[in-house]
């Protein structure tokens, strides 16, 4: 299997003295820095909450350094994984792997040493809770999302993003110990999250999942109805931002009128889309929800420890 996959990429370059600062930059890439800003700012949103207040500058570094290196090596070993797909695709085929500025083996090798490293600073900084959530997240984006399901069910982000749902969860319990109320809640808007945000991206690119025989949503189903699913999901996600202020009660009005008119916007948005499906809809739901997450967490963070 790797032996196929690397055929299909051909041998990386040589990497001359004079490009470190390119190897540099596309070693950079294989953690999907962009996507791993927004999880440990989920991450870090939870350790806010569940401390009632920012916590101490060890605890930050460490949870922030450890969810680096594990949300970034499970990155880097999907783009190894992924190397044959990403190559048919126009959006990815520039990626370090495919294009062979970084050989397969390297990108594997970097992904596993950086999971292994977070370990020992999370429980060095942490504790072990959150070093063991960490590395759950780690496999189970691997081995469910990446191994299994992305090359075999329409379904591969919705049960898919429960990996992206873990940091939340990590940074809980690296300030508690364990797992309130507030965690499973947040977690779980960004489990509800995932799926329009992942899916009017592949309404985009739809034919170049097509092309990559990737069974995304739009893919098998059509554009009509992942538009439907993509209004079902916003639709079901408002309530749930809205009730997290029972599961955090430090949360008040800021963080609902907040919660309330990012979702009111979203869910337009979606019915926009799911109204009349096209391309330039899908992007702008699917540069909004960026947005709207970063921003909903922002609300907590303000209204949960300062205001």
């Amino acid at each position: 299997m790797s032996l196929g996959r690397e055929s299909v990429v051909g041998p990386a370059r040589a990497v001359r003295p004079g490009r470190v600062g390119a190897a540099l930059g596309d070693y950079l890439a294989l953690v999907k820095p962009r996507v791993l800003a927004l999880l440990l700012f989920t991450a870090f949103a939870a350790m806010v909450l569940a401390s009632g207040g920012f916590p101490s500058a060890v605890l930050l570094i460490a949870v922030m350094a450890g969810g680096t290196m594990a949300a970034g090596g499970a990155n880097a070993i999907n783009q190894w994984f992924e190397r044959d797909i990403d190559g048919r695709m126009e959006r990815t085929r520039r990626r370090p792997v495919p294009s062979g500025r970084v050989g397969g083996r390297r990108a594997l090798l970097f992904g596993l040493a950086l999971i292994a490293a977070s370990q020992p600073v999370f429980a060095a900084g942490a504790n072990l809770a959150a070093a063991g959530l960490a590395l759950c997240g780690s496999l189970a984006y691997i081995f469910v999302y990446t191994v299994w399901l992305k090359r075999s069910s329409p379904l591969n982000v919705v049960i898919g993003a429960a990996a992206g749902a873990v940091p939340p969860l990590v940074g809980w319990a690296a300030v508690t110990g364990g797992l309130g109320a507030g965690a499973w809640c947040l977690s779980g808007i960004v489990l509800l999250w995932t799926p329009p945000h992942l899916w009017s991206l592949a309404l985009v690119t739809r034919s170049d999942y097509a092309r990559a025989r990737v069974p995304m949503l739009p893919v098998v189903a059509g554009e009509a109805w992942t538009a439907r699913a993509v209004l079902a999901y916003a639709a079901a996600l408002v309530p749930l931002t809205l009730a997290f202020t029972a599961a955090v009660p430090s949360l008040g009005p800021l963080y609902s009128a907040c919660a309330a008119g990012l979702g009111g916007m979203f869910v337009a948005l979606a019915a926009a889309l799911a109204w009349r499906p096209s391309p330039a809809a899908a992007f702008r739901l699917f540069k909004y929800s960026g947005l709207y997450l970063a921003l909903l967490c922002v609300a907590a963070v303000i209204d949960g420890s300062i205001v």
